[in-house]
Parts: C-alpha cells; sequence; structure tokens
C-alpha cells in the first residue's frame, strides 16, 4: 500500500510489541522468484506479506536483471508479479543520512560492501527491519544491523 512517507517509518506497534519487519536483499527477493531454495520460500510464507518489503534498490537490481537477459517473458512475468505483492519503500533523504554515516562507519572498520549493498543495508537501519541476505559480506559485526539468512537450513 503506497504512501507519502514510504521511505522511511517507524516500526510498526501492535498491542505494545514490536512487530518484526524484514527487508529482502535482491539475491533472497531473486530466491523466492525462481522458488529454487524450498526453505526461503517457506519462511516467506510465514510472515505476514505486510511485514515484508524490498527497498527501491532491490527493485531497481531486479528490473536491470530482466533487462539484460532480454526481457524474457516468464521472468518478466515472474519478477512483476513479486513486484506486485511486495511494498517496495523509496530510497529517502532520511535513508541516506544513515548510508553517509554507515559508510564512513564501515570504512573506518575495513568492512568493504559494494555502494549497493551498503545501501540496502542502510535502508534496513533506517526503518529498523531485518536485513535478509544470504550475502556473507552483511554478517560482519561492524555493520550493526539485524541479519538473516532464510536459505540456511536454520532459517526455517
Amino acid at each position: 500500500m503506497p504512501s507519502a512517507n514510504r521511505g522511511f517509518r517507524a516500526p510498526i506497534l501492535l498491542l505494545n510489541k514490536m512487530v518484526q519487519r524484514f527487508l529482502l536483499d535482491t539475491n533472497i527477493a531473486s530466491h523466492i522468484i525462481r522458488g529454487d531454495i524450498p526453505q526461503v520460500r517457506e519462511k516467506l510464507v510465514s510472515i505476514p506479506m505486510e511485514h515484508v518489503l524490498i527497498s527501491a534498490i532491490t527493485e531497481a537490481e531486479l528490473r536491470y536483471g530482466v533487462a539484460r537477459r532480454g526481457h524474457p517473458k516468464l521472468l518478466s512475468q515472474a519478477v512483476g508479479l513479486f513486484l506486485e505483492r511486495v511494498e517496495i519503500l523509496d530510497w529517502s533523504s532520511a535513508v541516506a543520512k544513515v548510508y553517509g554515516a554507515l559508510r564512513a562507519r564501515c570504512e573506518a572498520s575495513g568492512i568493504n560492501l559494494s555502494a549497493i549493498d551498503m545501501m540496502i543495508a542502510a535502508h534496513a537501519k533506517a526503518i529498523d527491519a531485518t536485513l535478509v541476505s544470504r550475502d556473507k559480506a552483511f554478517q560482519q559485526k561492524g555493520l550493526q544491523i539485524d541479519v538473516q539468512d532464510w536459505s540456511a537450513p536454520s532459517a526455517s
């Protein structure tokens, strides 16, 4: 459900309990679209879809993947259906502020991530969501963000 302030929201409170939200990295979104790792899909269906989000950065990477492959019909449809079902958050100025601080801290600590990975990590941190990714670079302690790998056998 689109909103005027999609890029930065406070955590959802329900009956005085914090509701965990999950920001999917591109690799997990790709596994969901392909359906090639059963435990990823099992974890996804166990969570209310309103708690599952992606960054506009992930949307851009998915659309790039479709374009790079020449817009094959089945892949285009699968990506389109996925994007219709998940909430896509704008990358806002508030997220950019978190990105700047996170990137500076990571560089000072010797943590190297690609710019896109850093943007997605900053987005998760800015909205207080759990980042869901298979990328081991996100497991580094200096990032100070909550990360889950739904593809790992213990994730389900």
